[in-house]
């Protein structure tokens, strides 16, 4: 039953659990360039919606399936929290991942830092003003 399996490797050829390299996308100058251009742009993005004391990086790897995207968001208090995601790169022209794509995951980690934030903090603070 196991030899029924893509986790079971081809005797001599690939190692059980892992793919054959012919299954994983390489990843040409070009496109590596302009995916770390792209997930800068996320990172930058996103430090635009948030103040300085949170910490915003990206990293562009291969994962088991092809190239993996990550930004993560560090707030001053509370869980980090991440975006992970595999763009698709069969139609890279001018952009990897789409100035839409961009913003939405900018915007998405910026509040989800916020609301870390927000749950870390809870109720014990008393409010400046009513």
């Amino acid at each position: 039953m196991n030899g029924n399996t893509p986790y079971a490797g081809l005797p001599g050829e690939t190692a059980a659990g892992k793919r054959a390299s012919v299954d994983v996308p390489d990843l040409s100058s070009t496109q590596r360039r302009l995916l770390h251009r792209d997930v800068t742009r996320i990172a930058s993005r996103t430090r635009e919606y948030l103040p300085s004391e949170y910490v915003v990086d990206a990293d562009v790897s291969t994962g088991v399936g092809g190239p993996q995207v990550t930004v993560a968001v560090r707030p001053p208090i509370g869980h980090t929290v991440s975006a992970g995601f595999a763009p698709d790169l069969d139609d890279v022209s001018e952009e990897a991942i789409t100035a839409d794509e961009r913003d939405e995951v900018a915007r998405g980690l910026a509040a989800s830092a916020a609301l870390q934030v927000k749950q870390a903090i809870g109720d014990n603070v008393t409010p400046t003003a009513k």
